[in-house]
C-alpha cells in the first residue's frame, strides 16, 4: 500500500492509498521542524484505527512546496517504513508532462500533480483551481501541458490581512452569508458579504478571462478544501475534485512503475 504525503504550506495531508483508490487520508497543520518520531507516533494510532499495522505500508511519495519539511518526511519513510521515499518531480519521479512556462523550476508541485491527475481524467483543455494557502489557477491544454496560470491570495489569507489590518473588525467565519443580498445592514455581514462574493467574483472572473485567451472549450475543475464552500454558490466549476493532488501522486507513481 502507498502512503502519499501532500506538504502544503499551511496543512499536510496523509493518504493510504491502494492501487487508484484512496483507502483513508488524515490531515495535520504543516511545521517543518516536527520530527520524523513525532509524525511516526500520530501515524501509528491512525493506522491502529483503520485496522492497518505499518507493515502494510511498502512504498512512500511525498509532493511538497515546503523545502523545509522534506528531510524529516524522508527520515520517517526510512527509519519507519523501511522504504526510502520517492519525491514528486525529482529523479525517478520526474514530471511526465511539458511544464511549458517561463521558468519550469518554479512550479509547485501540487500544482503539476493536480494537472497530471486532472487529465487523466478530464480530457481537453483544463483549467484546475485549487483552493489552498494561496488559490491558484492553472491551465492544461488538450495534451496535458502546463501553459501557465494565476496565482492569487487564498480567501483565509485575505480575510487575516483585513482583520489584522483594521483594527475594530472582527475575525469572522467564512461562510455563504445567510441572504443572497450584497448590501450589508451590520458590520459582520458587510464582512461576510466582500470576502465571500468578493472571491466568488473574482473567481469567476479570472476563470472566464483564462476562457478567453484559451478560446476553446474548457473544462474547469476545483480542489483544495474550500473548493466545497463555493460550489453552490457559482455555476462556474464542472467538477469539484477535493483529492486531485493525492490522486495525482498516487498516479505518478503507477506511471513510474516503482
Amino acid at each position: 500500500m502507498l502512503l502519499a504525503v501532500d506538504a502544503g504550506n499551511t496543512n499536510m495531508v496523509f493518504a493510504l492509498v491502494e492501487g487508484r483508490e484512496i483507502r483513508a487520508r488524515w490531515r495535520i497543520a504543516t511545521d517543518p521542524r516536527r520530527t520524523a518520531d513525532e509524525y511516526a507516533v500520530w501515524l501509528n494510532q491512525l493506522l491502529q484505527l483503520e485496522g492497518l499495522e505499518r507493515g502494510a505500508v511498502d512504498a512512500v511519495i511525498i509532493g511538497t512546496v515546503v523545502p523545509r519539511a522534506l528531510h524529516n518526511l524522508q527520515v520517517l519513510a526510512q527509519k519507519y517504513f523501511a522504504v526510502e521515499a520517492l519525491v514528486a518531480g525529482q529523479g525517478a519521479m520526474a514530471w511526465p508532462i511539458s511544464l511549458d512556462v517561463d521558468e519550469p523550476h518554479s512550479v509547485g508541485a501540487d500544482r503539476v500533480l493536480n494537472i497530471l491527475a486532472a487529465h487523466d481524467s478530464h480530457p481537453g483543455d483544463l483549467i484546475i483551481v485549487d483552493f489552498g494557502t494561496a488559490t491558484t489557477f492553472d491551465l492544461a491544454d488538450y495534451t496535458g501541458a502546463y501553459k501557465g496560470g494565476i496565482i492569487a491570495p487564498g480567501i483565509n489569507l485575505s480575510l487575516d490581512a483585513l482583520v489584522t489590518a483594521a483594527a475594530k473588525l472582527p475575525r469572522i467565519a467564512i461562510e455563504a452569508p445567510a441572504t443572497s443580498s450584497v448590501i450589508g445592514r451590520n458590520t459582520v455581514d458587510q464582512m461576510q458579504i466582500g470576502i465571500f462574493w468578493g472571491y466568488v467574483a473574482m473567481i469567476e472572473g479570472l476563470v472566464g478571462r483564462m476562457k478567453a485567451e484559451v478560446g476553446r472549450p474548457t473544462k474547469v475543475i476545483a480542489t483544495g478544501g474550500l473548493a466545497v464552500l463555493f460550489e453552490q454558490q457559482t455555476d462556474i466549476f464542472d467538477a469539484i475534485e477535493p483529492d486531485l493532488t493525492i490522486q495525482g501522486l498516487a498516479l505518478l507513481r503507477l506511471r513510474t512503475h516503482i
